[in-house]
């Protein structure tokens, strides 16, 4: 059976997101060559220059704390991202102890389970029932959950930063102007972005299936369906800057709480994504502080992407096992071919069958297995993979969802 366009659109931005969320920043160099190194492992470092500059964590922090925003980025499935932002909660907290910290992952919607975990009304396992964490965020709750615990026990508020899903799930399929102003939970049209913010997020387009287009046509930036995808992600943005905006009113920092937004790495680089919704708010003291590895490619970290960027060392980790869809595959008259699938594989609760042909792989064609075990092989714990086949007459669409865990 056909999954429906709307199926397909969810996949195709929760595929969007991972990138959107720290990938795009360059996390690593993927051709095997060492990149210039210029961060201390565990240390800080100011990009208000041509090069960063090792700074002292408390004055930074201390500044940071004068301001009436923070955001704090993420690659949402690293561990380390998340130790290092209690870290820097935790620091901001001492400095500034009246707080908001909130949070990408929850739709306004849960917010009153938010309040109530808080408060400590509620079990661990009753606030992710309520807060419908299984069904909002595809990450492990083991993930955040110190940070949830950390807003516990000292009483700090939550704030649930987002929307619905469904909501930037068919503004990229329709157009902000086909959602009707009642479906928009109150979201504002989002500031215009900036043309370097519409060239990171075409990246982001051509490289996802994130589209409306005829089979075998290019991404351009003249798509109606990539106009539609710059409307949702900046919706995204607008959400959570008009979410923290509401803490925030005119004055000195000293009358109001510190708002610190824990989020996506590709929403705060170069002020493109929520600082950029922000200002156009009137909140004009943000701070931007982002995790990254201390072997980072400083080629890339040019003045602006952040206020500051914090060195995580490296840690010896256990070679994954990479993952396997589970079937036998034949190249076969210029195509790929799938003879058997394993019983209780990826493939098998997929819904693939023997003798169904690979047609893409990602929004990309194939038509050798090595292009196909590449993919598979690739793809990261926890992260969806579209597929298209071919099965008899019938083109149809598939999602192999990969588990968060090896």
């Amino acid at each position: 059976m056909k999954p429906n366009l709307a199926r397909l659109f969810a996949t195709a931005v929760a595929l969007a997101m991972t990138v959107f969320a720290g990938a795009a920043i360059g996390q690593g160099r993927q051709d095997g060559q060492v990149a210039p190194a210029c961060l201390t492992p565990a240390g800080w470092s100011s990009l208000d220059g041509e090069h960063p500059r090792a700074t002292d964590a408390m004055a930074l922090l201390a500044e940071m704390a004068k301001r009436d925003a923070v955001l704090l980025g993420e690659q949402h499935d690293e561990d380390d991202d998340h130790r290092w932002q209690l870290q820097a909660l935790a620091a901001l907290h001492a400095l500034r102890p009246d707080m908001v910290i909130g949070f990408e992952m929850f739709p306004r919607r849960v917010q009153p389970a938010l309040d109530r975990w808080v408060a400590g009304e509620l079990t661990l396992k009753e606030f992710l029932e309520q807060s419908d964490w299984g069904k909002v965020w595809k990450m492990p709750v083991e993930l955040y959950l110190p940070l949830f615990q950390f807003a516990r026990i000292n009483r700090i508020r939550m704030a649930a930063l987002n929307v619905d899903g469904q909501l930037n799930q068919a503004i990229a399929e329709k157009g902000w102007d086909a959602i009707a102003p009642a479906q928009r939970e109150g979201v504002g049209r989002p500031a215009a972005p900036s043309e370097a913010y519409r060239d990171f997020l075409f990246d982001v387009y051509r490289e996802h299936p994130v589209r409306n287009r005829k089979e075998g046509t290019e991404a351009t930036r003249s798509d109606a369906a990539f106009r539609y995808f710059v409307e949702s992600q900046t919706t995204w943005d607008r959400a959570m800057a008009e979410a923290m905006a509401r803490y925030l009113g005119p004055g000195p920092a000293a009358g109001k709480p510190l708002v610190v937004g824990i989020m996506g790495s590709g929403h705060i680089r170069f002020g493109h994504g929520v600082p950029h919704q922000l200002r156009d708010l009137g909140v004009t003291r943000v701070g931007t502080l982002l995790p990254v590895p201390a072997d980072f490619d400083c080629k890339q970290l040019r003045a602006g992407l952040a206020d500051a960027v914090f060195a995580l060392p490296k840690q010896a980790a256990p070679q994954r096992e990479p993952p396997r869809l589970g079937v036998s595959l034949d190249e076969d008259g210029g195509g790929v071919r799938i003879v058997e699938v394993t019983a209780g594989s990826l493939a098998d609760r997929s819904g693939l069958k023997d003798g169904d042909r690979l047609v893409e792989v990602a929004g990309l064609p194939v038509k050798q297995t090595g292009a196909v075990s590449a993919a598979v092989r690739g793809q990261p714990p926890g992260t969806w993979l579209p597929l298209r086949v071919k099965r008899g007459a019938d083109t149809l669409d598939f999602v192999v969802k990969f588990p968060a865990t090896p």
